[in-house]
């Protein structure tokens, strides 16, 4: 089973940018489709984008299209959200998701992700 802590958090201005990475341990992240969510206070937890476990397929919430990119690094067995001119709506705590799945679906869904890191922290001021 995989095992997932996320880093790259942090306290930035409307219009940053930050790297927010998820490490993986005991099983390679090729075995597993990958996903960030957010949540912010008082709010549900939130689908932001996903990687299907072939690295061919990714797919983003709209608020995000165009600014986030996920990726994967298989040399280093972590999956990354880059996110661009963030704005105070991103404000959230980023959890890295992932499951398995031997299928081409790619899933926006939290009930589909077996395994959840603890989140990192993300605050964007104006």
């Amino acid at each position: 089973q995989v095992q997932l802590v996320e880093s790259g958090g942090g306290s930035v201005q409307a219009g940053d940018s930050l790297t927010l990475s998820c490490a993986a341990s005991g099983r390679t992240i090729e075995e597993y489709t990958m996903g960030w969510f957010r949540q912010a206070p008082g709010k549900e937890r939130e689908f932001v984008a996903v990687i299907l476990w072939n690295g061919k397929t990714t797919y983003y919430t709209e608020s995000v299209k165009g600014r986030f990119t996920i990726s994967r690094d298989t040399g280093k067995n972590t999956v990354s959200l880059q996110m661009n001119s963030l704005k105070p709506e991103d404000t959230a705590v980023y959890s890295c998701g992932a499951y398995s799945t031997p299928y081409y679906y790619t899933s926006a869904l939290p009930t589909d992700f077996q395994l959840w890191g603890q989140g990192t922290q993300v605050t964007v001021s104006v």
